[in-house]
């Protein structure tokens, strides 16, 4: 690659991935697939607040101003869904044990999320 990309991300960055690759001690994983997985969601990251930037600020018959947070708070949901909490987790992994009177899950659906 000649020429410098334009999402390049800062040295502080960099030299963090750096320590978590030198640090990086949890049996059978493999670091440069941490490494790589950060970066590219770093670039990721930088891709969406662009998309969101310009979304703000487009033209006028794109989208309705008064409508425009609201999209963008959708694309960001969209594009970055949370992983689902450990109440939901467990819920679903309710359905893998027997539960005959439904106590366990009763139980979780109680607890706040």
């Amino acid at each position: 690659m000649t020429q410098e990309h334009p999402i390049i991300p800062p040295p502080e960055l960099v030299e963090q991935w750096k320590d978590e690759w030198e640090n990086f001690t949890t049996c059978g994983s493999n670091r440069l697939a941490y490494v790589s997985t950060a970066a590219a969601r770093w670039g990721a990251d930088q891709e969406l607040e662009g998309c969101c930037a310009w979304l703000l600020d487009s033209a006028p018959w794109t989208v309705d101003p008064d409508e425009r947070h609201e999209w963008i708070d959708s694309l960001r949901a969209d594009r970055r869904p949370k992983p689902p909490s450990l109440k939901e987790q467990a819920l679903n992994r309710c359905n893998d044990y027997i539960d005959p009177d439904g106590i366990i899950r009763r139980a979780l659906e109680s607890l706040p999320d």
